[in-house]
C-alpha cells in the first residue's frame, strides 16, 4: 500500500525517528501506526544492544534546582562524540533525566532507568535516542541534594561542569558563589577533617620520599613533610582554598564572615575518571584494506 507523507510525519513526531526509518516501518507494517511505532522501538532496542560496548566519554552534565531552593540534582549522561553532545535531542534527554531524578529521588541507576516516562520508561527513551543519534548513550551518574533549613545552590559551567552546594545560615545567597568556586577549584572535600585517610597516606608517602632525597636529617625531613601536608590540605579543601573572586581571603573566611555553613557539595565534570577512546586510524585502515 502507498504510505502517505502525513502518516510518515505523524510517526516521526511520535518516535523522533528518521523519515526513511519511519517510512520503512510503515511499509513493513502495512501502514499500521501503532505497530510501526513498536517496530521502531524494537529496532532501537537492538541498536542500543549493539552499541552498548562502545566507549562513551563525551556528553553533558545537567543540573536542576527546584523553585524554592530546597532540592537540587546534577546528572551526567555520556555519548561517544562531541557532535552528539551538542544535539538538541540529546540535551533534552539529559534534562529529562534531571527532572526524573528531582521528582522521584531514585536510589540507583537501575531504579532511575525504570521510571515511567513518555508512555514508556526512561530506559526505553534512552534506547530510542540511541537509534536516533546512532551512538551509545549512557546515564553515568546522578546526585540529589535536599535541605529543610537551608538552601541548595547550583552552578553550571557550560554543559561540562555542574555543581551543587548545600548551605545554611544568615546569607545563603553566597552559596552560588561558593558553587562557582567549587567548579573552578575542584576541592576534594569541604574541610580537613573530611579528607580520606588513604589520600593523606598516599600524599605523605610521596612527600616523605621527596624530602629524603634532599639528604637532610630525619627531624628536618619530618618537618618538611608536615609542612607539605598542611599546604596540600589547604589547597585541596574547600574551606582552605583561596576564594576565586578574592584570593586574599579563603573560602572559610568568606563563609565565616557571612555566617554561613556549607554542609555538602557535589561536582560533576564530563568524562572525569573515564578512559578516553584512542583511535588508531592506521590500524583501522589497514584492517579494512585487508578485508577488501
Amino acid at each position: 500500500m502507498a504510505i502517505s507523507a502525513g502518516l510518515v510525519k505523524e510517526l516521526r513526531e511520535r518516535t523522533a525517528a528518521g523519515m526513511m526509518a519511519c517510512k520503512k516501518a510503515l511499509t513493513e507494517t502495512g501502514g499500521d501506526l501503532e505497530r510501526a511505532a513498536e517496530l521502531l522501538r524494537e529496532i532501537g532496542a537492538a541498536s542500543a544492544e549493539r552499541k552498548a560496548g562502545r566507549i562513551a566519554t563525551e556528553g553533558v552534565v545537567g543540573q536542576l534546582v527546584d523553585d524554592d531552593g530546597g532540592c537540587g540534582v546534577v546528572v551526567e549522561v555520556n555519548c561517544e562524540t562531541d557532535f552528539v553532545a551538542k544535539d538538541e535531542s540529546f540535551r533534552q534527554f539529559v534534562m529529562n533525566v534531571a527532572i526524573c531524578v528531582l521528582d522521584n529521588d531514585p536510589d540507583t541507576l537501575q531504579s532511575l532507568a525504570q521510571l515511567a516516562f513518555a508512555g514508556g520508561t526512561l530506559e526505553s527513551a534512552r534506547q530510542d535516542l540511541i537509534g536516533q543519534v546512532g551512538e551509545n548513550v549512557s546515564i553515568r551518574r546522578f546526585e540529589r541534594l535536599s535541605s529543610k533549613n537551608g538552601l541548595i545552590a547550583g552552578y553550571l559551567h557550560g554543559t561540562r561542569i555542574g555543581v551543587l552546594v548545600s548551605a545554611e545560615g544568615e546569607r545563603t545567597e553566597i552559596a552560588r558563589d561558593v558553587a562557582m568556586h567549587v567548579a573552578a577549584s575542584k576541592p576534594l572535600c569541604i574541610s580537613q577533617e573530611q579528607m580520606p585517610d588513604e589520600v593523606l597516606a598516599r600524599e605523605k608517602s610521596i612527600f616523605l620520599a621527596q624530602a629524603r632525597d634532599s639528604g637532610k636529617p630525619d627531624e628536618i625531613v619530618q618537618r618538611m613533610v608536615e609542612g607539605r601536608l598542611r599546604k596540600y590540605l589547604k589547597e585541596n579543601t574547600l574551606l582552605g582554598q583561596a576564594y576565586v573572586k578574592d584570593p586574599d581571603i579563603s573560602v572559610g573566611e568568606l563563609i565565616n564572615t557571612a555566617q554561613v555553613t556549607i554542609n555538602d557539595m557535589v561536582r560533576f565534570e564530563v568524562g572525569e575518571g573515564l578512559e578516553k577512546r584512542k583511535d588508531d586510524f592506521v590500524t583501522e585502515v589497514m584492517a579494512q584494506a585487508g578485508q577488501a
